[in-house]
């Protein structure tokens, strides 16, 4: 009588603790997200305490407070140079000509479309909201510092830094052409800005001159590794050694990235808490700039919660949002960092582990995406040209409307994957529809916010490539995988070319099996040596 309410209990108890258990299991594979969530939270939660300190924190104490964050953003840049350089060339060394032709093709088609309906997307909400007629006109101080930048010696520049004199000075240092002024010259560049009334303000004359900055070339980088990877690839066995060599340190470098990426929260928390510090009148600079911000916003939270997952929908019939939710942890640290090449390490593992996209595919498609794909830079450049334009008055016809789209489109693609490149790039867009390249300082005040959300939809538009991009190319990737050709994560499976020899001397060949234990096969059947010699032979 009494044994049915014992048992019922003890099913109840089993049922709770198998609940808990999965629970449990949830949040372990999901606690780096959370911490990243939470990091965010707390980093504005701290930065808006500190905020209300009197005195106010003094420059050093906003140093101190930062020094977490530099961290992280040192760590990842570090690691930049060796993962695109080894990505590319095992990613490309390990698939054909022909394969990885088509499937560079497919990723640049998909760029191109992605990038231009980011700028249309711009345009529209730009077009009928009216940013430029609505709110206060920002204020522009004489300290502003805005940079001279020629339109035409920019794209020299990005044709030049793809083809650099040293491999070894573009990992730290890259050629760009300085506007130098000249008080008295002859034979050099001016630029000509002209307002609606026919009248002509004739700045400065400046003379191009090509110097070396700073900085990590990585379109040289990019081309020199897609070149040296197709080249490996087309060698066959003689190429071998540096693709195992490439894919040694491909797989050390990710071992690096998973180290960094546990640190990454408290390094985020800071770098928040530190940006909110920084601004003087928060409340002043958004009730300025809230249409613009609010344009720009809109826009690029529609293209990635429309444009790209339709997008997706429509070329791999998935549920684009279930692909989107095993990439949340490269878009929380594309907010936290701003930087599109910072996150890209933390994205590549997230598309092998999460979304299962094939590792070939995504060591050719992320580092060049995040290089050359940027929707939210596209998108972000369309509407600030636009919005100075009403603010000042400027009549909006087609024919400008079409420059600053075919015009964003390409800056875009010349813009850094690093934190606040698309404001250099921004003049450009200025420039060739003879808008005021002075007045890029009106948006500074809310770029650096405006420049975390459109990283992240960078980052998104990359994810999503690749996994596009992976699904159209299954039919290349199989007959590669039937030809034994093994997957960049596993070392390369040697084919034997002489004739088969009796069973017994082989499975005595000390040096054949030493040759072959160090290989794994694609498949996972073999496990005994002699046995996968046999088999292969």
């Amino acid at each position: 009588m009494d044994r049915q309410p014992l048992l019922e209990t003890s099913t109840e108890k089993q049922s709770t603790a198998g609940r808990c258990g999965k629970c449990l299991q949830v949040l372990r594979r999901q606690l780096l997200i959370v911490c990243l969530v939470l990091a965010l939270v707390l980093g504005a939660s701290v930065g808006a305490a500190l905020r209300s300190l009197d005195p106010p924190l003094s420059s050093r104490q906003i140093i101190y407070l930062r020094f977490p964050g530099d961290l992280l953003m040192n760590m990842l840049s570090f690691l930049i140079v060796p993962l695109i350089a080894s990505s590319l060339v095992s990613g490309l060394a390990s698939l054909d000509t022909q394969s990885s032709g088509k499937i560079g093709l497919r990723a640049v088609v998909y760029y191109l479309m992605t990038t231009l309906a980011a700028v249309v997307l711009g345009i529209i909400l730009c077009v009928s909201i009216q940013p430029g007629t609505r709110g206060g006109e920002p204020e522009v101080t004489p300290e502003d510092d805005v940079t001279v930048v020629n339109t035409a010696d920019t794209f020299l520049d990005l044709i030049r830094q793809c083809f650099p004199d040293n491999i070894v000075e573009m990992c730290f240092r890259k050629t760009v052409t300085e506007q130098v002024l000249r008080p008295n010259g002859t034979n050099v560049s001016m630029t000509t800005v002209q307002n609606d009334t026919g009248g002509e303000t004739v700045p400065s004359v400046y003379d191009p001159v090509p110097v070396k900055t700073d900085g990590v070339n990585v379109l040289g980088l990019v081309v020199f590794s897609i070149l040296l990877g197709v080249v490996t690839g087309h060698l066959g066995d003689r190429g071998r050694p540096i693709l195992i060599a490439a894919q040694a340190v491909c797989d050390a470098t990710m071992c690096l990235v998973q180290l960094v990426i546990w640190y990454s929260p408290v390094g985020i928390l800071c770098l928040i808490a530190a940006k909110l510090v920084e601004i003087e009148d928060l409340a002043r600079t958004f009730q300025q700039l809230s249409f613009y911000f609010l344009t720009v916003t809109a826009g690029l939270l529609v293209h990635a919660g429309a444009t790209l997952p339709l997008i997706y929908l429509a070329v791999v019939r998935k549920n684009p949002y279930r692909y989107l939710l095993g990439v949340l942890e490269p878009l929380v640290t594309a907010l936290a960092t701003s930087s599109s090449s910072a996150t890209m390490p933390v994205t590549m593992r997230c598309l092998e582990v999460n979304n299962h996209v094939d590792p070939r595919v995504v060591k050719f498609v992320i580092p060049v995406g995040a290089t050359v794909n940027m929707d939210g830079t596209a998108l972000y450049e369309a509407v600030a040209a636009i919005f100075i334009g009403q603010m000042r008055g400027f009549h909006m016809d087609i024919g400008r409307i079409v420059t600053i789209s075919i015009t964003a489109t390409a800056a875009a693609i010349g813009a850094a994957g690093v934190p606040q490149a698309g404001l250099v790039t921004m003049v450009i867009v200025l420039s060739a529809v003879g808008f005021p390249v002075d007045d890029v300082a009106l948006i500074l005040a809310v770029d650096w916010l405006l420049d975390r959300i459109r990283t992240a939809v960078n980052v998104l538009g990359d994810a999503f490539g690749a996994g596009i991009v992976h699904h159209l190319s299954k039919a290349e990737l199989r007959i590669l995988d039937q030809q034994n050709i093994a997957l960049p994560e596993d070392d390369v499976i040697i084919t034997v070319e002489h004739e088969p020899r009796e069973s017994t001397s082989l499975l005595q060949d000390d040096e054949l099996k030493n040759k072959y234990s160090a290989t794994k096969c694609h498949d996972k059947k073999f496990v005994d040596v002699n046995t996968f010699i046999s088999t292969k032979l």
